[in-house]
């Protein structure tokens, strides 16, 4: 720690040893309240910006007249310094100075949190860093310096930016927009059900409160309503990203977080204009109403403005590759500062332009710099988040405070409630129209995980004492409900998720697999809504993609790439993408099949010898190639026969293999209907395998006696490698049958198995009727080991026979 805190010692000393400037000086972090109209500081600077000395004549800029006039001042000469050279001269590098102090803190501080993981697993960055801010302010406090206090307006135009940039570039926009309408529920009527709701009740608190509340009207606790009730997305990504709760949470809640800053801003400046009123008109209520709309599309549409500029600009930066990086971060920042300007909705114009540059922009830059801008745009929104909580913890012990215990505590009592009723309606609203509903664990996280943060002390830090007295107050109440969410529900949200067993993130790559099933169940549901007749999101959205294909892609898109399928195109991404996890690695040696040589050579280009010619084609030809290829593989649906169940061909065995299966059924039937006894078992017949050893063993034996033409016959056919059902027991006709005794000679002789004749040519084995395939042979007999049931004894005869 002794580390970390080395840059403040050292600015707290070069301010105690250089009086007059302090750091209450410095522009950047002003001490004083931010106003519309800031009124001059001592010392001639206006708003924490130097006024600039007026200009010199001519004369006076005339090398020749000032020698004259240092020949003529010969008398008030410069104190003759020890060393010519060497001075100390503060003043001059005083704002970079503290500014790189500033950010040197932040990164020391990130940096001793995650090196030791037993502090980062119990408690939250965030949180940390608040300690850390209130311990500088403490300590600068402590030596009679005054400590800085991060001005509004760089918090919105400097620090807020990056991270709503980042944000937006890589949103999840698959589920983002799969869950659009949940979202904006939550973001609109959430929003503007906390902020009636915790108004009109802190004015009735402030009613019956005593006497320090009643000068409070209604509009002061309706726009101090309208601050706190705002969820803050920076908050809510430093805490959602440390537990890694799951998709789906997380963009409901981050979600909330960023939409809900058109609500914000246009309550925050509505009930500021109507407190300046003298009396507030129905025609003020609708107008702003409607202000809400033209804030938050106008901000969208600021945004998808310069989303497409980017991306067209993109499109001619082949040749310059390194300043690819700057066009992304330069139309970013002045989509957000177009929309400050007319107050509309600066987050909403961030998200909306990362989200439209992004497809375009990353089709026509280079690898280098798509790296670039991801690791520039993570460790810029990362230093930001880091100096807003240390900021907060600063300006909690330098400014000036109101402890109200009625105001403080009704504020966070109706906070809770506010949110645990607005998540509990709504989501039973949702649940109606989701086909994934909202669990009670889910609205539990949701509820719990509205975090306040920077954004509500920035917006009441811009409150004018002159129509808002009460600022000090407000601004207690809302530093008191950040630490209560932050350090309460930022702590406690960790254990919470593992005992509720919430799913958590699963950190796997997509895979081509998933990509192709998850356009077929794109297209499969496109195509039922288009059955149905219902325009659901799906359709909508492959409207949207094929006139993307169609038009937006030719125009904003160089190349080739403009006509690539998004298949093969997600697959040239994952494979630079392994191709530079294994270069990182220092795995080159072992690079698998599935990375092309063509993507290392774009990451480490080598020149590497031609050992054969490839016939260069022509462009006609090329597009010969392509068109036949595409006609013969991509459109395989035109060359499949459109199959009708009017026009299929009958099966002619499709009867024969009926019939056979109907005798099958009824021979089991009747097997089933007959009474069975304990007798003595029958020989179990053999397989037709173990027929066909036998007969090939010893075929003498099985070859039929001359005197056995009325002997029961089983005919076996050996070549048939049929189930049991060929032996044919439907010819094994009793002794004695067909009007004959039975003779002696037969009783000695016993069965004899006669071969099957083979069939004629033309015929089939399996569906020709035979002989005994008429009604009267279709009868089972029962084995001739079994001798049958007893008759039954009669009246006065004894169970037991006489002679045994």
């Amino acid at each position: 720690m002794a580390a970390l805190l080395l840059p403040w010692v050292l600015l707290v000393l070069l301010g105690s040893l250089l009086p007059g400037q302090g750091l209450q000086a410095n522009p950047m972090l002003a001490s004083e309240p931010s106003r519309r109209h800031p009124a001059p500081l001592p010392g001639g600077e206006a708003g924490g910006i130097t006024a600039a000395p007026p200009p010199a004549t001519a004369q006076e800029m005339h090398p020749l007249n000032k020698q004259a006039a240092n020949h003529s001042g010969e008398g008030h000469q410069k104190h003759r310094k020890a060393f010519p050279v060497l001075d100390i001269d503060y003043d001059r590098i005083r704002i970079p100075f503290e500014i790189s102090l500033w950010i040197l803190l932040a990164c020391l501080m990130k940096l001793g949190f995650h090196v030791i993981p037993s502090v980062s697993n119990i408690v939250p960055e965030s949180c940390l860093l608040i300690v850390v801010g209130l311990l500088v302010g403490g300590l600068i406090k402590g030596v009679g310096e005054k400590p800085p206090i991060l001005r509004s307006e760089i918090f919105f135009l400097f620090l807020l930016p990056p991270i709503i940039l980042d944000a937006g570039y890589f949103l999840p926009l698959r589920q983002f927009t799969e869950n659009l309408g949940t979202i904006l529920i939550f973001a609109v009527v959430g929003t503007l059900w906390n902020a009636f709701f915790l108004g009109g009740l802190m004015y009735a608190v402030c009613q019956i409160g005593g006497s320090g509340l009643n000068h409070i009207g209604l509009l002061a606790n309706l726009l101090f309503g309208s601050i706190i009730s705002a969820v803050d997305p920076v908050a809510v990504l430093a805490v959602f990203e440390e537990i890694h709760i799951n998709e789906l949470l997380h963009i409901l809640v981050f979600g909330e977080s960023l939409l809900n800053d058109a609500v914000t801003v246009v309550l925050y400046h509505l009930f500021e204009e109507f407190a300046n009123f003298e009396q507030v008109t129905i025609i003020d209520i609708i107008l702003g109403f409607l202000s809400f709309f033209v804030v938050s599309l106008g901000g969208v549409f600021v945004g998808v403005i310069y989303g497409l500029v980017a991306a067209f600009t993109s499109r001619f930066t082949s040749h310059i590759r390194v300043i690819e990086p700057l066009f992304v971060f330069l139309y970013s920042y002045m989509a957000y500062l177009s929309a400050e300007l007319f107050h509309l909705s600066g987050i909403m114009a961030l998200i909306a332009s990362g989200v439209v540059m992004r497809p375009y922009v990353e089709a026509n830059i280079s690898h280098k710099s798509h790296t670039t801008i991801k690791y520039f745009l993570k460790m810029w929104s990362s230093v930001s988040e880091t100096l807003i909580f240390i900021f907060l913890g600063v300006s909690t012990v330098a400014g000036q405070h109101y402890w109200n215990w009625t105001f403080v505590i009704s504020t966070l009592l109706f906070c809770l409630i506010a949110r645990v009723l607005g998540v509990l309606v709504l989501t039973w609203f949702i649940n109606k129209f989701r086909i994934v509903k909202l669990t009670p664990k889910d609205q539990f996280i949701i509820a719990y995980g509205g975090l306040r943060g920077a954004i509500a002390f920035s917006l009441c830090y811009l409150l004018d004492y002159e129509h808002f007295d009460m600022r000090d107050m407000f601004l207690t109440a809302i530093i008191t409900v950040i630490f209560f969410t932050v350090f309460v529900q930022g702590m406690t949200i960790r254990p919470l998720v593992d005992l509720l067993a919430v799913k958590k993130k699963q950190e796997t790559k997509r895979s081509i697999n998933e990509e192709i099933h998850t356009q077929f169940l794109d297209h499969l549901l496109t195509g039922i809504e288009d059955i149905c007749g219902h325009y659901g999101h799906h359709h909508w959205k492959d409207k949207l993609n094929r006139f993307n294909k169609k038009y937006v892609k030719k125009c904003l898109i160089a190349g080739e790439r403009s006509k690539e399928p998004q298949l093969i195109a997600f697959y040239h991404k994952m494979e630079m993408k392994q191709a530079i996890e294994l270069v990182e690695s220092g795995g080159l040696g072992k690079i698998p099949s599935a990375v092309s040589t063509v993507s290392i050579q774009n990451i480490n280009p080598k020149n590497v010898p031609v050992e054969r010619v490839i016939p260069v084609l022509s462009k006609d030809k090329e597009e010969e190639i392509r068109k036949i290829l595409r006609n013969n593989l991509q459109k395989t649906r035109q060359r499949l026969r459109s199959y009708n169940r009017h026009t299929l061909v009958a099966d002619p065995y499709e009867e024969a293999w009926n019939q056979m299966l109907l005798r099958r059924q009824k021979a089991r039937q009747m097997e089933r209907s007959k009474p069975t006894y304990l007798t003595v078992p029958a020989h179990k017949l053999d397989s037709p395998t173990m027929s066909r050893a036998r007969i090939g063993s010893d075929p003498l034996a099985y070859e039929p006696k001359p005197d056995s033409e009325n002997l029961p016959i089983i005919t076996i056919d050996p070549a048939s490698p049929q189930s049991p059902e060929s032996v044919d027991l439907s010819n094994e006709v009793p002794k004695g049958c067909g009007g004959l005794p039975p003779s002696p000679e037969e009783d000695e002789e016993g069965l004899v198995m006669r071969v099957k004749e083979p069939s004629s040519p033309g015929t089939d084995d399996v569906f020709t009727p035979g002989t005994s395939d008429s009604p009267s042979s279709q009868r089972m007999l029962r084995c001739l080991s079994d001798p049958g049931p007893r008759p039954e004894p009669e009246e006065g005869e004894p169970f037991i026979p006489k002679g045994q």
